[in-house]
């Protein structure tokens, strides 16, 4: 199915399934632990074998001798594999560094090694006995240090080019009122709670991957180049994940190595990472440094806005692109953007939830409300005066649904803001500083092809088969809800499988796209099954009317079951987008507030309460999207406060290389939160109307709780986290 042209009424608008806050169906395999993992698969193949990893201790250089013998001869071990034994092997294009070292070492922890064995802890064991010798060259691993060398990032996707328009540097010459400020985020880590894990099994030349994955046909097609086999002799199944928020989307060494391993073993061998290889083995989110200029009028209308960012990553990686959302978030006539990417021996940088926007609106949201103080505006008032319903950069270009202004005036009368007072350090109760603070949340509706299997059985039961994973995010659920709307049933007689590359490939997990492409895809998929349906039943399609488990035409009602006594109906078809998103820019909105407290002896930092108000598009499942703002808070509380990846800058790592030293917010540290959805439809999203919301809901929270602090205290932080030793020696008299 082709959608380039704004939807018009369809089934989904019924919502009589879809739209409601539904129980996830598979809510209680999760609860009774019958969902099982990719290192649970304990009897889907016999005698199984485990393998452990062993990570490069250096951060650049190569390997000059590695010594296994006494691993291979310890007890249990099965084999040993290292670059020697995997033999050539290729990159997957969705790679920057290889996933096992030899001779060349391009990070720390990269994999040199699996010790393969009978237990896990006798693989771990003899992974102990393996001796490697190295040689080091030396490193670049500070951002800082290496920020005058860096480069604008290669490559032809133009989201990557300096942009400009007008004459920035002369309108913010002769602004009135101006901002030149420098803020900085640091390396952060995914940290999700199922590790890196696979199970991988060798039947002849076909190889199966039971494995946690966000998108498993980008797997299919990296694995097939890495491993030179055909794409059509690799299975991934994943159809339960614990956790990934980017860090799941490309291959990692578990399953390349789980996949050589077990070649080697002649059985099926598991890995799992380790929590300090999930850190600097696999993927984290780069570290920024952003330099931010505004310039407006006394009265507060923006006449030049300027955003520069620099990251790093490793030779052939990308930016962080920070500097998105500045382009297309508030009005103002003269504009420039910039990255410069540092190459870096630290491990690799990519995507973590909501890359982009996530960093760039903890400084440009901090920004903002620098400006409006610098001008005597409120907040909130100074960023409705600088909306815009076109696209900065393109004015002839509007946006297909932009409503922050109301996401601003519905959060200000629920949150209380009009009580918040404009003159930091007013607030008191007992030793606490209270403080208010705001800001904009922006990221942008990406839309990816997806395809999907719909089947109805003579029991009247609908099965549906897409390749789409479930992140934790509801992924059944909504899918099972768009089937039953398109068909008329209950969600009770839905069945629904994900996470297999023997289905239809889907938009899979990844970049706030998931949700509303995948179930457009089933759309698809129904109108083909409904069109099955209604051939078979001797109907006409257009007028037919699936609801309650029947087909209605005029006043002729069959049930949906009878459609397939001769055998069972199937619909497939994949839904391609269009244009329209070049016509229209399409975004989602939304305003997060904080209110902290903030000890004014220690300056040790609560937050008391939160609220997001959301604009994006049709909510399938509100209960499920809750879900996922409230966790994207918690995230962004996070980043404000306590996530930081150390680096050592000697020897090129991560230090807090486990949840012990990696802080993230715990329940004592999330107080209440809110969260409201506008009410609105988007024509031009897709047949379901929907945007994505889980990404949404981390952007601009930590400049939120950044400015709350400020608005307690008097004290600005430009360097996340704002930990309390940043604040202490700047913290006014407690007396």
């Amino acid at each position: 199915m082709k959608f380039d042209k704004p939807a018009t009424e369809n089934p989904i608008d019924r919502l009589k399934v879809v739209g409601h806050p539904h129980d996830r169906i598979d809510g209680t395999r999760k609860v009774t632990g019958t969902a099982r993992y990719a290192y649970e698969q304990h009897d889907v193949v016999p005698n199984q074998a485990y393998g452990h990893v062993i990570g490069a201790a250096i951060a650049k250089g190569r390997i000059t001798a590695m010594d296994t013998e006494a691993a291979r001869r310890a007890p249990g071990v099965i084999a040993v594999l290292t670059a020697k034994e995997a033999g050539p092997l290729k990159k997957g294009k969705r790679n920057t560094a290889p996933l096992l070292a030899g001779p060349e070492v391009a990070h720390y922890h990269q994999a040199v090694a699996l010790v393969i064995a009978e237990s896990f802890e006798q693989a771990r064991a003899a992974g102990a006995l393996v001796k490697v010798s190295y040689e080091t060259a030396e490193g670049a691993f500070d951002l800082a240090e290496a920020k005058d060398g860096a480069a604008k990032p290669e490559g032809d996707d133009p989201s990557l080019d300096d942009t400009q328009v007008g004459d920035f540097a002369g309108a913010f010459a002769q602004a009135p009122v101006t901002l030149d400020a420098t803020y900085t985020t640091p390396d952060e880590s995914h940290a999700m709670m199922e590790p890196h894990a696979t199970l991988a099994a060798w039947e002849g030349e076909r190889l199966t991957l039971w494995t946690s994955n966000q998108m498993v046909a980008w797997g299919v097609t990296d694995m097939a180049t890495t491993l030179g086999i055909p794409e059509d002799r690799i299975r991934i199944v994943s159809p339960f994940i614990g956790g990934g928020f980017g860090g799941k989307l490309f291959l990692r060494s578990d399953v390349l190595l789980a996949a050589l391993g077990a070649r080697l073993a002649k059985r099926p061998v598991k890995v799992a990472l380790s929590r300090p290889l999930i850190v600097n083995n696999t993927t984290h989110r780069p570290a920024t440094i952003q330099r931010i200029r505004i310039g407006a009028t006394r009265d507060g209308k923006i006449t030049a806005i300027g955003h520069e960012s620099w990251s790093g990553d490793q030779p052939g990686g990308g930016p962080e692109v920070a500097v998105q959302q500045t382009r297309l978030l508030y009005a103002g006539a003269h504009r420039m953007t910039a990255m410069r990417l540092a190459e870096l021996d630290l491990p690799e940088g990519n995507a973590m939830r909501a890359p982009g926007e996530a960093p760039g609106l903890m400084a440009l949201e901090m920004a903002m409300d620098e400006m409006a103080e610098k001008l005597g505006l409120d907040p909130i008032a100074f960023r409705v005066l600088n909306d815009t319903q076109v696209d900065p950069e393109k004015p002839e270009r509007p946006f297909s649904m932009r409503r922050l202004d109301e996401c601003f005036r519905v959060g200000a009368e629920r949150f209380g803001w009009s009580r918040r007072s404009a003159r930091p350090g007013d607030r008191r109760e007992g030793n606490w500083m209270i403080g208010m603070g705001v800001a904009s949340a922006f990221r942008n509706n990406i839309v990816m092809k997806s395809g999907a299997r719909v089947r109805l059985d003579a029991n009247g039961i609908v099965t549906v088969e897409t390749d789409m994973t479930d992140i934790g995010t509801g992924s059944y659920t909504i899918i099972g809800q768009t089937a039953a709307e398109m068909l008329g049933v209950g969600l009770d007689r839905v069945v629904v499988k994900l996470g297999d590359s023997t289905f239809p490939v889907s938009a899979g997990s990844g970049g706030q796209w998931g949700g509303n492409s995948s179930t457009a895809g089933v759309y698809a998929a129904c109108i083909k099954l409904r069109e099955a349906v209604a051939q078979n039943l001797g109907i006409n399609s257009a007028e037919a009317v699936f609801a309650d488990g029947t087909v209605k035409v005029g006043n002729r009602s069959l049930s949906l079951a009878s459609a397939a006594e001769g055998g069972p109906l199937s619909g497939e078809d994949t839904i391609e987008f269009g244009e329209l998103d070049e016509t229209h820019q399409q975004s989602t909105f939304g305003a997060h507030f904080v209110e902290v407290g903030v000890d004014a002896y220690t300056a040790e930092t609560r937050i008391r309460r939160m609220l997001a108000v959301c604009a994006a598009g049709r909510i399938l499942n509100p209960k499920t999207a809750r879900s996922q703002v409230i966790g994207a808070m918690t995230m962004g509380a996070g980043a404000a406060l306590m996530e930081e990846l150390a680096v050592d800058k000697r020897r090129g790592f991560f230090v807090n290389h486990d949840l012990a030293g990696y802080e993230v917010p715990v329940h004592a540290d999330i107080p209440h939160q809110d969260v409201i959805f506008l009410d609105e439809v988007d024509p031009m999203s897709s047949p379901m109307k929907a945007k994505g919301v889980g990404e949404l809901g981390i952007c601009g929270v930590g400049a939120a709780v950044a400015n709350a602090i400020y608005n307690a205290t008097g004290v600005r932080v430009r360097n996340y986290p704002i930990t309390l030793d940043k604040l202490l020696q700047h913290m006014p008299d407690a007396a």
